[in-house]
């Protein structure tokens, strides 16, 4: 006979927000995340490689060279500890560390054995979760399977752990691979997004990677700055727009988990503004292209509260209901439809999986009332 699923709170062991605390107590913090990079300067710190010495070389900056040293802060540094590799390759070394899957610990047993807990999901995990903007909540563990719950950038999702730490490496990769593109040094003309939205009408897909590629990288630093935090409504809903453009391309042209990353980002520059309900739309219909449809409830639910185009958000949203089962719920969304105008050819798709579903239950349905859905 199974047994009954345990379930554990991550209250106790969520790292939030970690980075920003310890750099809050170094005086140099802000400027070795612009020469190393601010998540590669986390990064170092999840691997314990203590930086001992900088020796900058502003005409090619990847030629910087980094001392460092490894192993716990309490450490006594001896002669011959010391190593040094260019920023480059420094930068490698951090990302080939952390990219090395690790066995997760014995499962926990105990909602109050914390270092278990910890353990099992993977210390260095906790640690890089909070760099991507995810937020650890649940964790349900059954005979078979586990399922972690959480937010990423404000939105509900779940994962099996091997998924998301998977994610977490992914984000890693990335990471070296934006910045070996020369991503971090990208200009943000804000002028190229009328130019974005021109190619992106004619779904000149290249076109608009070219004019608004390296825009995510120093926009994900520039974000938890003052002056990022600081910035104006229009300016942020213009800045989201492009990167909303951007997202969509990447999509389009099969990078998705990239475009769904860039998204995200627009999401955060979005906030509840005028750009908000076109982004939360372009995230859930990656999703629903993902057939990911459970995650795709979240942000497309968020687009039509925030009042996206009808013809955008409720037909998918009636989708979405209907492939995880939820059929009152996709019922309700299509009668939002019908109410908002939405062409009848728009609905048809949900219409024919709910009619499937539930059969002569959805003549019932429409018989108590009163209208043909």
């Amino acid at each position: 006979m199974p047994t009954a699923p345990l379930e554990f709170s991550l209250d106790s062991i969520r790292t939030d927000g970690w980075f920003e605390r310890i750099g809050e107590g170094i005086g140099s913090f802000q400027a070795l995340c612009d020469i190393i990079g601010t998540r590669f300067f986390a990064f170092a710190m999840i691997t314990g490689a203590r930086i001992t010495a900088l020796t900058v070389d502003r005409r090619n900056p990847d030629h910087t060279l980094v001392d460092f040293v490894v192993g716990p802060p309490d450490m006594e540094v001896a002669e011959g500890d010391t190593q040094r590799l260019t920023l480059a390759d420094f930068r490698r070394r951090l990302v080939a560390a952390l990219v090395t899957d690790e066995p997760p610990g014995l499962p926990p047993t105990r909602a109050t054995d914390t270092e278990a807990l910890q353990l099992f999901v993977g210390v260095r995990y906790l640690l890089l979760a909070p760099l991507y903007g995810y937020s650890l909540n649940h964790l349900t563990l059954g005979d078979d399977t586990d399922e972690l719950e959480l937010t990423h950038d404000g939105i509900q999702e779940t994962y099996t752990l091997d998924e998301f730490r998977f994610r977490i490496r992914t984000h890693v990769r990335e990471e070296l691979e934006r910045i070996s593109r020369g991503g971090g040094k990208g200009a943000i003309d804000l002028g190229r997004v009328t130019e974005a939205d021109a190619a992106e009408q004619k779904r000149d897909w290249v076109r608009v990677v070219e004019l608004l590629g390296t825009w995510p990288a120093p926009l994900a630093i520039f974000l938890r700055t003052p002056e990022g935090q600081l910035l104006g409504g229009e300016t942020k809903a213009l800045i989201a727009k492009g990167l909303g453009s951007l997202g969509s391309a990447c999509i389009h042209l099969g990078e998705v988990e990239k475009g769904e990353e860039v998204l995200r980002l627009a999401v955060q520059y979005a906030g509840d503004g005028p750009s908000a309900p076109e982004i939360f739309s372009r995230l859930g219909a990656s999703m629903m292209l993902d057939q990911r449809y459970g995650e795709a409830i979240g942000p497309l639910r968020r687009a039509a509260n925030l009042g996206a185009a009808p013809e955008t958000v409720w037909p998918l949203l009636a989708e979405a209901f209907a492939q995880r089962g939820r059929h009152a719920a996709a019922l309700g969304a299509l009668l939002e439809a019908k109410a908002a105008g939405v062409e009848e050819s728009e609905l048809e798709r949900p219409r024919g999986l709910i009619s499937t579903k539930l059969g002569d239950t959805l003549g019932a349905w429409e018989q108590l009332i009163g209208q043909k859905i």
